[in-house]
Formats: C-alpha cells, structure tokens, sequence
C-alpha cells in the first residue's frame, strides 16, 4: 500500500502539469512564427519616419481634433518614454489620461478602451479588454483626467505585443473623435513572486522522493541490523534426555515399555579390559577306573 501510494505521489504532478497549461507550446511555436515574418520583412524593406506614422494612423483609425491634447502617464507600472514598455503578466496595469480643451466649445469624453494587436500588423487583434464609459463633460479652457486598469494574461508572457489604447470623444456638433494615445509594442514578462501550480507540485513530488528514499533506507537498516542479530546468537546445544522425567512416554506401547522394565540397567562405570591374572594350578584329580565311576553313579541313580 505505501508503495502504491508513493507511485501516485510521483505520477500525480506530471500528469496535471501535463494537462494544466496545454496551450503553452502553441505560444511558444506562434514566437517562432513571428520571428520568421520580422526576418523577412526586414529583408524586403521596411518604412520609417513619418511615412511609418502615418501607416499606423490610418491601420488603427486615429482621429483627433486640433483643439484637444492628451496625456497619458503609466501609474502601474511606471513607464520611461522612449523605452520598451514591460508589462507583468497577470498584474493589473494601470494608467492615466488627461484630456485638455483648447477651444471654444466644450467636449464630452466617452469612453476609453485598451487592445493587444499582432505586432506586425495592428489591424489583427490578439485581445480586447472592456470599454469604460465615462461621459465627461470639458468647458473650454479646462483640463480632466481618467483612470483606467486592465489584467494582461499570463498566458502572454515571454511574448511581444502590441497595445493600443483610444480615447473616443466629441465636441458640441456631434463630431466623434477616436484617438489613439498609446499605440507601441510592449512585452509581457512573466512574474515570478507566488507559488504557482507547478512550483506547486513539484515541491509535493520532490517530497514524495525524500519520504521514499527514508523508507528504503530504514527497510534496509532493519534487515541488516536483523541479519547481524542472528548472526551473533548462539547456538542451541542439545543435552539429550538426561532428567526422565520430561519424557513423554504415552505414544510408546505398553509391551515395549514392560521389556525396557525388566531389563537391567547399563552401567555407567566406564568399561575396562580386565587385568591379566595367573592362571590357576590344577587340582588333583583322583585316577579312578571306568568300573568305579560307573559303580559310583550307579549308586547315586538310586
């Protein structure tokens, strides 16, 4: 049973970390994709300059009016302008866009949005995020700032993306405005801090090794310490039946048991040879005729 179980704790987390993040490798060959485009759109030619600006306004549908500027300043995490902005994956991003009328007219702010585009090419969106309606009204001369906050993905992170943030709004005739305040590449890097499913699991099956490699260990110190303990007994010696009275004698039957009875005891006294004596001197023997003896036992027969 602890084997078994042992078994499972080992098997458990590859499985699940097999099946939890499947669409990892399907990010990974995307990168690789993306990478073959770049090299070969920078050996066809690329545009640059104002020319480049332009293609990027017309891509996204920027509009913007002459009598209102924008802002925007990153709160979370802090932004350097002319630097790659790197966003954590997983964390909230959170920003602010100040608006400032220039003109005559009032303007009402409406909504703001935020997008990942493909980074090659923003007509192609990689994720929306939601639209926050504001309505805001803008007297003339006055300035007015909103806060917005999205999660990019875990899923993204190692990747570059493109990010796209429009603020739509309007002046007093009813003219819509859709301008673009952020539109650059940014990547999305991986966040380390936490514990995550798989650091997770891999604790419990490193662990599961450790309880496994005690078991073994103390399984083999017990049967080595056993074999030493049989090897220093001592021996049994065997001293017979000395004391009868231990004997069981019921399963002997009763005729051989009269005859071991009546037969006399062996002696235990050491046997010896026996001394070398002088042999005896014979004692005379009267000489008598056949004719006596046969008188003689004629005479005892009666």
């Amino acid at each position: 049973m602890k084997h078994l179980m042992f078994l499972m704790l080992m098997v458990l987390p590859i499985v699940i970390c097999t099946f939890s993040a499947p669409n990892k490798f399907g990010a990974y060959a995307a990168e690789a994709v993306e990478d073959d485009l770049v090299d070969v759109e920078g050996e066809e030619g690329a545009v640059t300059g104002e020319d480049a600006e332009a293609d990027e306004d017309n891509d996204t549908g920027s509009s913007s009016s002459p009598n209102a500027d924008t802002y925007l300043l990153f709160t979370k995490p802090l932004y350097t302008p002319g630097q790659q902005l790197d966003l954590p994956g997983g964390k909230p991003v959170e920003f602010l866009i100040g608006f400032t009328n220039k003109g005559a007219e009032e303007f009402v702010i409406e909504t703001v949005e935020a997008s990942f585009r493909y980074p090659m090419d923003f007509n192609y969106f990689i994720q929306n995020f939601s639209a926050v309606a504001y309505n805001r009204e803008v007297k003339p001369g006055f300035e007015s700032t909103v806060s917005y906050t999205f999660l990019p993905s875990d899923q993204f992170a190692g990747r570059p993306f493109g990010l796209n943030i429009a603020l739509a709004y309007r002046d007093a005739n009813g003219i819509q405005y859709n301008e673009a305040v952020f539109n650059e590449t940014v990547l999305i890097s991986e966040v380390d801090e936490g514990l995550d499913g798989e650091t997770f699991f891999l604790y419990v099956l490193l662990a599961g090794i450790v309880v496994l490699l005690l078991v073994i260990g103390q399984q083999y110190l017990l049967g080595s310490s056993g074999k030493r303990k049989r090897a220093a007994a001592k021996k049994v010696i065997e001293t017979g039946t000395a004391n009868d009275s231990t004997i069981d004698y019921d399963w002997v039957p009763q005729e051989t048991l009269r005859a071991l009875q009546k037969s006399p005891p062996k002696s235990k006294t050491p046997k010896t040879s026996p001394k070398p004596t002088k042999p005896a001197s014979p004692k005379p023997v009267s000489q008598q005729s056949p004719k006596q003896r046969k008188v003689k036992r004629s005479a005892g027969d009666d």
